[in-house]
């Protein structure tokens, strides 16, 4: 059987207090699941962004639109439409859309699931 969802009718996802909305499409929490991975979209608001964090899974981030700047290890590396970043486990990141549209990410993680600085953020934790 075949499984298929529409991100936007489908997934009402999280606002996040630094600027974006998270939906989870594939993984932990979602309506598809997989065994090994997460698959997400984020839409960053202009000015918004993903505050910095670290974690566990190895990640990797396809900016589908807009532009920013993702901060790696304190090194402040532009990102626009149609890049691929990819990012080793424990490895400190931030993302700041510094354009006047939405942002619009898909990230990858793995292992399979739920990540700390999720609910940080949403506690106040991390800004």
């Amino acid at each position: 059987m075949v499984q298929k969802i529409n991100v936007y009718e489908d997934i009402e996802g999280t606002e996040y207090p630094a600027g974006r909305r998270t939906r989870v499409l594939v993984g932990v929490d979602s309506p598809l699941q997989a065994e090994h991975y997460v698959v997400g979209t984020a839409m960053v608001h202009p000015g918004g962004g993903v505050p910095e964090h670290s974690h566990e899974t190895e990640e990797t981030y396809l900016i589908m639109s807009g532009t920013g700047i993702m901060t790696i290890e304190g090194e402040e590396v532009p990102v626009k439409a149609d890049d691929v970043i990819h990012l080793k486990p424990w490895q400190p990141h931030e993302l700041k859309n510094t354009g006047d549209t939405e942002m619009r990410t898909i990230f990858v993680y793995a292992p399979k699931m739920v990540v700390d600085h999720w609910a940080q953020e949403a506690s106040g934790e991390l800004k």
